[in-house]
């Protein structure tokens, strides 16, 4: 796997969907775009300190930023709300690698999928993690660019039907720019789901939860505390719980009991029979104090570096996703024609080792859930 970022023409994936191997564990413990331009890569900067207002009268908590600098973000909802806004949040700051020796490159971001007036919505990088030696994928994503959709599956959450469920259909793919997988399958996920006005499984107290609202923007917290119910939520996706909270790797994310993190599969198979590893395919995402989305993912991670990862490039809060080979995936689109639909022949995956990839959204077989992030009209209604 390379080490340093991809470039996404070198890695255009073709129409065909790769097919789940049967040895994976099933229950995983489980608007148009602007004409194309050149992407810009975001090389590194000396540290800054960057400060967000919190909303009046609410608490304000000083959290450390990707690549060294503080932030103050409000302590509970919000955060990450982008309201109406079609103004790009500011460019991400290149991330210093954890290694001195790291191949050059590394944590430059680099625009990834179809511009959005005539800017990148999405940003990639690889890093490899503190005390790793395989490059994991990270993405930003432009919330103030971007509008978010849960799709449910017949297998996760189950029940059903869906409104939004796989493939991906004709009128979505116009506007889609990226999509990544959901959570755990729901018996592991030690928490609720919401979606499409019915509690599909009960939400629960302190669990991680990736919330979205009427208008596309979305938030990651714990349930109950950083977010709630309201009249604006239209999906709520639960896993375990915290991984990331107050710009920290949670306690349980740093200690020794990794396989509260989910049950793995082993070094070189994923048969039941064969011991799971700690370092192994992980995904999670979180929120940065300006409201932007970060998603991380890679093939030897423990849940300690996966929250790193996060922390490192600027979540303040963050929560652990699917994990194991099979499920973690994240794919960007840019269609060669402006304006045009996604498919699976203009996507790229986030990291060329991933089994799933851009073909993975549009298959009707595909059961689990998933996020996709879409062109935010200019109206800012979703």
């Amino acid at each position: 796997m390379p080490a340093s970022p991809r470039h996404r023409a070198a890695t255009r994936s073709g129409a065909l969907a790769v097919v789940v191997g049967s040895v994976a564990l099933a229950a995983c413990g489980s608007g148009s775009a602007s004409v194309q331009t050149t992407r810009p890569t975001v090389r590194p900067a000396d540290p800054v300190t960057t400060t967000t207002a919190a909303p009046a009268g609410g608490p304000t908590t000083t959290v450390p930023s990707g690549g060294g600098p503080t932030a103050t973000v409000p302590a509970g909802n919000g955060a990450s709300r982008s309201g109406t806004s079609r103004g790009p949040l500011p460019v991400p700051a290149a991330l210093a690698p954890f290694d001195a020796l790291a191949t050059p490159g590394e944590g430059e971001w680099h625009g990834a999928g179809r511009l959005i007036d005539g800017v990148p919505a999405v940003y990639e990088t690889t890093l490899v993690p503190p005390g790793g030696t395989e490059p994991a994928g990270l993405a930003w994503l432009d919330t103030h660019l971007l509008v978010a959709r849960l799709y449910s599956g017949s297998l996760s959450p189950g029940g059903g039907p869906y409104r939004y469920t796989a493939p991906v259909q004709p009128a979505d793919a116009a506007t889609l720019v990226a999509a990544f997988n959901g959570g755990f399958l729901m018996a592991d996920a030690g928490g609720g789901y919401y979606t499409e006005g019915k509690v599909v499984v009960p939400l629960v107290s302190g669990a991680a939860s990736l919330v979205i609202r009427a208008d596309g923007s979305v938030d990651v917290g714990a349930w109950g505390t950083d977010v709630a119910m309201g009249p604006d939520v239209v999906a709520v996706r639960q896993n375990l719980v915290p991984l990331v909270a107050n710009g920290l790797p949670t306690a349980v994310a740093t200690g020794l009991d990794w396989q509260a993190w989910g049950n793995t599969c082993g070094a070189t198979s994923c048969a039941h029979s064969v011991p799971g590893v700690e370092q192994q395919w992980r995904s999670g995402v979180g929120v940065t104090a300006t409201g932007a989305l970060v998603y991380a993912a890679g093939p030897q991670l423990t849940p300690a570096q996966l929250a790193q990862l996060l922390v490192h490039a600027g979540s303040v809060r963050a929560m652990e996703l699917d994990i194991n080979p099979s499920w973690t995936v994240l794919a960007t689109y840019d269609p060669i024609v402006a304006g045009g639909a996604a498919t699976p022949l203009d996507g790229a995956r986030l990291l060329p080792g991933m089994v799933q990839g851009p073909a993975t959204f549009f298959e009707p077989w595909w059961a689990r859930d998933f996020v996709t992030m879409s062109v935010r009209p200019a109206s800012g209604a979703q």
